[in-house]
């Protein structure tokens, strides 16, 4: 089993949301974030300067089994990229046992 982690725009979120239950992944956490990234210069809206130092995200958490984990993986990928710097991040990691409360199931059976 794995976790994906993504960092993604907010403005992508409902288009990641919908790949994902597009490939049966119809489980996963999300929070607003904001973090700091690599653009540098602030934007101009009437008169006013604002800092874009500080960017406000979605922060996706999925925990699936190693066969979802490509799938999952490229439709974000392609769901939440416009080609502009802060597109955001995926991190993968290792999960070594999961349990659904409910039924008690644990390893693959409690995430799908």
């Amino acid at each position: 089993m794995k976790k994906i982690e993504a960092v993604i725009r907010k403005s992508k979120f409902e288009d990641v949301k919908k790949a994902l239950h597009q490939i049966e992944v119809n489980f996963f956490t999300y929070w607003d974030v904001t973090g700091v990234g690599n653009e540098k210069e602030g934007h101009v809206y009437r008169g006013i300067t604002y800092s874009t130092s500080d960017i406000q995200r979605r922060y996706i958490s999925i925990v699936v089994s190693d066969p979802f984990l490509e799938r999952t993986i490229d439709a974000i990928l392609n769901a939440a990229e416009t080609g502009m710097v802060g597109d955001g991040k995926i991190f993968v990691s290792d999960i070594t046992e999961t349990y659904r409360i409910r039924t008690k199931e644990k390893g693959t059976d409690a995430v799908n």
